[in-house]
């Protein structure tokens, strides 16, 4: 059951808005913060369960832009692998206590900023040789996964994207369809897992104007805020939600 009150208003308006604007404007697969920030208040699998019609939302306004500027063979050999790293966070979500996926979630957040962290001190280099085809089915396969229990899943398909030596727009057209993909992939095991209820498409139904407030005002916003001001509250951001996570977790 989902307590449509104050606090619940207070705390997700905020993070859809938020979801939108990261994607919108930054194309930053820290957009899962929200799904972090979500699962302070509701169980783990409602807020995922909220947070994937909305991500979707998000990535559909986002696809037409991009169509058929992806590079294909990138694509489909992630997609590929992500089928079974889908199949098994399906399998993980079914049988692992609530307190375990809060525990992933706020780990998985926290190892996104140590990698962000990492790579822009040149701590994460960039493949000199391009990877080849069973690299880009394991990377599908952690990325399923890792989207499957958290919407999570950008630092292994950019990194083996970058070794590919894509431009920009081939390389940006490329993540969307990827998580585009990833999503829909996800929602038949999540509806035949009970994670949408009738709460959680009420949620989805109130809150999908602030989904495409925040995709708007993260365009607006790619204009005029500096990266560096948006990434750096947003690692501090999943810091600290991942720290809570995992301490309501363990205690």
């Amino acid at each position: 059951m989902i307590a449509f009150d104050l606090v619940f208003f207070a705390v997700a308006i905020p993070a859809v808005i938020f979801a939108g604007v990261s994607k919108g404007g930054f194309g930053s697969g820290a957009s899962f913060a929200s799904a972090a920030i979500l699962a302070l208040i509701l169980p783990p699998e409602l807020a995922l369960g909220m947070m994937l019609p909305l991500l979707m939302l998000i990535d559909v306004s986002a696809v037409p832009s991009y169509w058929r500027k992806w590079n294909w063979r990138d694509c489909q050999r992630v997609l590929i692998g992500s089928l079974p790293g889908v199949a098994f966070g399906a399998v993980v979500l079914e049988i692992a206590p609530a307190d375990l996926i809060r525990f992933l979630i706020g780990a998985i957040a926290i190892l996104f900023v140590v990698w962000q962290m990492a790579k822009a001190r040149g701590l994460v280099p960039t493949p000199k040789e391009q990877l080849g085809a069973p690299a880009g089915i394991i990377t599908g396969a952690i990325t399923g996964f890792t989207s499957f229990v958290s919407h999570a899943g950008g630092p292994p398909v950019a990194v083996y994207l970058l070794s590919q030596k894509l431009d920009k727009l081939t390389y940006q057209a490329s993540t969307v369809l990827i998580f585009w993909a990833i999503n829909v992939f996800k929602f038949i095991p999540y509806a035949a897992m009970g994670v949408f209820t009738h709460d959680t498409w009420i949620a989805v139904a109130l809150l999908a104007p602030m989904a495409l407030l925040g995709t708007w005002l993260g365009v607006k916003a790619h204009r005029i805020v500096p990266e560096l001001a948006f990434f750096a509250i947003t690692y501090i951001l999943l810091v600290l939600t991942g720290s809570r996570l995992i301490w309501t977790a363990i205690a």
